[in-house]
């Protein structure tokens, strides 16, 4: 444990140290968002002949924009309070121009608000950390915003209008999460309750009104999509899309045997990480630190075999970051941050991969803490468009944080007991082993924990072309320790389990309550052609919220391609993978 002391004492102190780094780029970012606002304010009040048309329009624009998301009353308020910024609303992209922008003010006030705490409250070991946490996820959530705005400036014409809505949905629907994830960081004593209490107006409105921006995102995509297609059938022209007549990972003109030696062919690393000393570093994070940031070009880190005492953050301006090991059972990253130790679940990861485009491949992810510690992370994951090859994730309770983003694992082996895939990010696991262990006495097991809260995001586990099974300490007591596909972590929850093999290790019922009722109407549990003992539906759970999918066209919409446009960026990885069913 003094290792984790130690790892944990580090992230403070480094994250102190950017938190004056992170105040001057937040106080250029409220200047710059307030200008923006400002100049849109100035176009849309610009001279006008006829002002009271315009302003009516405008009005009938931001109230039919508002009508499609769930807290209408406080989207139209929001961009009415701001003077003159009705006076010429053109298009429902125009309102969720200005909500964002009004948006990322309100983050910037949360962000001061977390500062002021740190330094004003006599704070906990784990409060710090949580506020910390909530530094991270606030700074991301600007960045994501940032991106949005900046991809709507170029919508509809720079990519195709189904990426275009995806990236879009993807970035609210991240930093609707990241909200979620600042308050969850103070859920585990009582006493964290009166930072959270601070914490929360602020939080939860700048979760509606993210909500509200993807509502409307969600509409406007949903309807130029409508009208492309039925321009398409009415003129027999072929939509923009990118590889979709392409179902596996390599082109159909290469052979068999060069794509086996495609997959098996040494690449050439950037640097070497050795624990004897043989290559450039002996500790991973010592590489990551030296990476180039916002690098376009993949930059690959060979881990030699080794075991790798410590914890890692991959931060999000370490962009295109590969992580190769030597072997699964040879290469071995470990640590026991947890949350009974005081912890936070989020900052309990023994490796956390936030830059987007990170890929690994043949590596152990471990968090050692035992059952009786909680929760204890071994692989975090916020990471974009991530991808995990022949990797194996194990701990105990929440093994694999799929924390948010679009992510894709292929031939892993995941192995827990309470919840331990779980997190709100849109993830494909295909073709990977499943496997519940031996709980504590009187645990049940549950495979996922999905943590969507928003109807409209784009969220969402599913388990594709897996095996779910016990491990072998599990199998001979297996009767004494329930197992379950999953439960509803949040309000509408969605996690598919489909064409997998499920061991008799699965409880009839498959699915089991988190509390009470909470979420059984509104959550999305779906299984489709599914084969094994614990796969049969005849005495699964009545809920509303769970079905059977019998049409093929219904669940091709949580395969790699559709749920996570994996057509636009899978190859790119250089991993195997399958789009559709």
């Amino acid at each position: 444990m003094n290792q984790d002391k130690e790892n944990l004492t580090g992230m403070q102190e480094t994250s102190k140290r950017s938190i004056s780094m992170k105040r001057k780029k937040l106080f250029l970012s409220l200047f710059a968002s307030l200008l923006i606002v400002a100049t849109i304010i100035a176009i849309v009040t610009g001279v006008n002949s006829n002002k009271k048309d315009n302003t009516s329009q405008s009005h009938a624009i931001l109230k039919s924009s508002c009508s499609s998301t769930r807290f209408p009353e406080l989207c139209f308020s929001a961009v009415a309070s701001v003077p003159g910024a009705t006076a010429n609303l053109a298009s429902q992209k125009d309102v969720i121009e200005l909500s964002i922008n009004l948006t990322t003010t309100a983050v910037q006030h949360n962000f001061f608000t977390v500062e002021k705490l740190i330094a004003t409250r006599k704070l906990t070991k784990r409060e710090k950390t949580a506020l910390h946490d909530c530094l991270e996820t606030i700074d991301e959530t600007l960045d994501e915003l940032h991106k949005a705005a900046e991809d709507l400036e170029e919508y509809p014409n720079k990519k195709s209008l189904s990426q275009h809505a995806d990236d879009l949905k993807t970035l609210l629907s991240s930093a609707i999460t990241n909200q979620e994830t600042c308050l969850d960081g103070f859920s585990h004593d009582e006493a964290d309750k009166r930072i959270r209490e601070a914490l929360l107006d602020g939080q939860v409105h700048v979760e509606k009104m993210c909500s509200n921006a993807l509502a409307m995102i969600k509409n406007m995509t949903d309807t130029d999509i409508a009208d492309e297609l039925k321009l398409a059938a009415t003129t027999n022209r072929k939509l923009k899309e990118e590889g979709k007549n392409q179902e596996s990972g390599w082109p159909e003109w290469l052979s068999a045997g060069d794509r086996r030696l495609l997959q098996s062919s040494s690449v050439t690393p950037d640097v070497v990480v050795a624990a004897d000393g043989s290559g450039k570093y002996k500790k991973i994070q010592d590489a990551v630190n030296a990476a180039p940031s916002k690098s376009s070009k993949r930059y690959i880190i060979r881990i030699k075999a080794g075991v790798y005492r410590e914890n890692v953050e991959v931060p999000k301006s370490k962009t295109n970051i590969m992580f190769l090991g030597d072997g699964r059972k040879t290469t071995i990253i470990t640590a026991s941050r947890n949350v009974a130790d005081g912890s936070t679940t989020f900052n309990s990861a023994t490796v956390a991969a936030v830059g987007q485009g990170f890929l690994a491949k043949d590596i152990t992810f471990e968090n050692t803490a035992g059952p009786s510690k909680h929760q204890a992370v071994a692989l975090r994951v916020g990471s974009d468009l991530s991808a995990f090859y022949q990797c194996d994730m194990l701990a105990y309770q929440d093994t694999l944080y799929v924390h948010s983003n679009r992510q894709f694992f292929i031939n892993c082996l995941v192995a827990g007991t309470v919840d331990f895939i779980f997190g709100n990010a849109a993830a494909v696991l295909q073709d990977c082993d499943i496997h519940a262990r031996k709980p504590n006495s009187g645990q049940k097991n549950m495979v996922t924990a999905q943590g969507r809260t928003d109807p409209n995001q784009n969220t969402g586990i599913v388990i594709q072309k897996s095996r779910i099974g016990a491990t072998s300490d599990l199998k001979p007591v297996q009767s004494s320790f329930p197992t379950y596909l999953g439960r509803p972590w949040k309000e509408y929850s969605r996690t598919v389990i489909m064409q997998s093999t499920i061991s008799d290790v699965i409880h009839p019922a498959g699915w089991h309550l988190w509390t009470g009722d909470f979420a059984l109407n509104t959550l999305t549990y779906r299984e489709y052609q599914n084969s094994g003992a614990g796969a049969g539906t005849s005495n699964r759970v009545t809920w509303k919220g769970y079905k059977v999918i019998t049409s093929a066209s219904e669940a091709q919409a949580f395969t790699p391609g559709n749920f996570i446009a994996g057509s636009n960026w899978l190859r790119g990885t250089t991993f195997p993978f399958s789009l559709g069913l």
